[in-house]
């Protein structure tokens, strides 16, 4: 019996547990996986020695190597950053590939899906944590109230990637399990969401604002931020009745406070140039608000930014070294750069740190004319720097769609999809119970 070739596209911190759970498959499957990255040493630290995995050291944008790879595959997963998955998109589609990906569907992949019908393939989209698990869970508690003739009038969903109470050891509350990027840049696009039947935007400015903490059990009280466009969702989630529609991201209150405060010092800009007169990290803070002279710079950001001086925030700012006589992080071209690398060295996960994972769906809904709640969450620890809960919950679901398609105790859909189908969905949600991934109810 041949083996099938599973091509999984990036090694980065996201793809430990995907990989993982490939390579323990592969022998009773006979599969073998190749791991394609830029980084040879990011493959290596993933699959070892492994007798059923290759390394493909390459460049995306090598497009000879990158189509070699893509033929000889019998299933492409990419977890490369998301604008990169339309090169292997296009690959997938003159090759005749089924493709998974953990990323939202871009424009440019949503232009390929008649293509992809025409050719009978599955490009599965948003097959990740979040998007991905918050769909196939969403989908089913909002299917199973529609089974009894409920009305769904008000959905919220909120998921957050945190630090365990146990490796929390620092005063953000906060340490990067997946890419740091990604938060630098969170909120900066703003967000719309549905609200009491009123449509909701927020923009930059005052999207970490401080609004009512949501109890999650085991978890304690936690803050949140509108997440981009919650209003491309309620097609895809089919509540024609709903009047609130909000999906959002969990942090530690005392997080968004802080980050709130980054937002308006201006620090989080990677637009705008930094004189290169600038080069420490007190003189930046002086520049961003514009002070002239020599003055108490953590006296001036408390009373420019309004800041509460007995508070956590003028504590957490100094943590960072943002009052400091420390130099401008090297290469720094904006404050956002600067930033960024700060942010790299003090919120790095020690070897031994834990993460946590916490999604929670609040569902509101009329049946028999009395109005029902239910509260459904999923909490996750991970179990160290490497096997973390964010790479579980964002790779497991790409795993585990793989293998069922491959066994063929799933029939691939076909077009660009997110996975909100009931033969996708239930399937995938009852193998990753399995894995530890699931979600306790709590009605009232």
């Amino acid at each position: 019996m041949a083996l099938t070739n599973i091509l999984v596209a990036g090694a980065g911190k996201s793809t430990s547990w995907l990989i993982k759970f490939l390579l323990d498959e592969s022998k009773s499957n006979k599969w073998h996986i190749t791991v394609m990255d830029g980084n040879e040493a990011a493959i290596a630290e993933k699959i070892g020695q492994h007798p059923n995995a290759t390394a493909a050291p390459i460049d995306i944008h090598n497009v000879m190597e990158r189509q070699a790879l893509v033929r000889n595959a019998d299933l492409v997963l990419s977890l490369m950053p998301p604008q990169l998955h339309i090169l292997l998109a296009h690959d997938c589609l003159q090759f005749g590939k089924n493709l998974i990906t953990s990323s939202y569907i871009s424009p440019e992949m949503k232009e390929l899906d008649e293509a992809v019908k025409a050719k009978g393939l599955m490009f599965m989209c948003e097959m990740g944590l979040d998007p991905g698990i918050d769909h196939m869970s969403a989908n089913q508690i909002i299917h199973s109230i529609q089974r009894v003739a409920g009305t769904v009038t008000s959905f919220i969903s909120y998921c957050g990637g945190l630090i365990a109470p146990e490796s929390d050891d620092n005063p953000w509350h906060y340490k990067f399990s997946w890419n740091p990027r990604n938060i630098l840049e969170a909120g900066k696009a703003g967000a719309i969401y549905l609200e009491n039947g009123n449509q909701v935007q927020v923009g930059y400015p005052n999207m970490f604002r401080k609004r009512e903490l949501i109890e999650v059990p085991g978890s304690g009280p936690l803050a949140w931020y509108p997440n981009r466009d919650s209003l491309k969702y309620l097609n895809v989630y089919d509540v024609p009745d709903v009047h609130t529609f909000l999906r959002a991201t969990f942090r530690h209150p005392e997080f968004c406070e802080g980050w709130n405060a980054l937002v308006t010092l201006g620090i989080t800009d990677s637009e705008r140039p930094m004189p290169g007169s600038i080069k420490k990290l007190s003189d930046l803070s002086a520049w961003l608000l514009g002070l002239q002279g020599k003055q108490d710079i953590r006296k001036a950001v408390i009373e420019k930014l309004q800041l509460d001086a007995q508070g956590p925030v003028p504590g957490m700012l100094e943590w960072l070294g943002l009052f400091s006589n420390a130099s401008i992080p090297a290469d720094s071209a904006t404050p956002g750069d600067a930033l960024f690398k700060i942010l790299e060295e003090k919120w790095a996960m020690k070897p031994n740190d834990k993460d946590l994972v916490v999604m929670q769906h609040e569902v509101l809904y009329e049946h028999k004319g009395r109005t029902n709640k239910l509260c459904s969450t999923m909490q996750l620890r991970g179990e160290n720097r490497e096997l973390t809960a964010m790479a579980k919950t964002v790779g497991l679901p790409m795993g585990v769609l793989a293998k069922l398609i491959l066994k063929k105790r799933i029939t691939a859909p076909q077009g660009v999809l997110l996975p909100g189908m009931p033969s996708v969905y239930k399937p995938v949600l009852a193998e990753l119970a399995k894995l530890g991934i699931a979600f306790q109810d709590n009605m009232s």
